[in-house]
């Protein structure tokens, strides 16, 4: 299977996964998430590989968290993916998939432990 990156340019720690993954070896498929963000169905992929909630996947200090009211407690799993699909920024990133595995890049350095 590839390697799959969801990926933010803009973003060092992003940035540092890619070239981390390269210096690996690994031509990995970039998904510039904040241009094609993933569908209900791949974050729930994704949440289930990680073996994380939604809110785990979320960049709680971002304003839009709170300018949305998703730091509400009693919002479903189904209402934060959405929230995630509506505003891409909240997710956090990057994400590594390969062989039905995923890491976060928090630090680049996690992502080894799936190559």
């Amino acid at each position: 299977m590839r390697v799959k990156i969801y990926h933010n340019p803009r973003c060092g720690k992003s940035r540092d996964t890619l070239k981390l993954l390269e210096a690996q070896g690994v031509t990995p498929d970039i998904v510039e998430y904040l241009k094609s963000p993933p569908t209900a169905a791949e974050l729930q992929d994704i949440l289930t590989k990680l073996n994380i909630k939604p809110r785990e996947l979320m960049r709680t200090k971002e304003p839009e968290y709170k300018d949305n009211g998703l730091d509400d407690k009693s919002l479903s799993d189904a209402d934060l993916i959405e929230a995630m699909i509506r505003i891409p920024k909240l997710i956090e990133r990057p994400i590594v998939l390969k062989d039905g595995k995923a890491a976060i890049g928090r630090p680049p350095e996690n992502v080894l432990a799936i190559l």
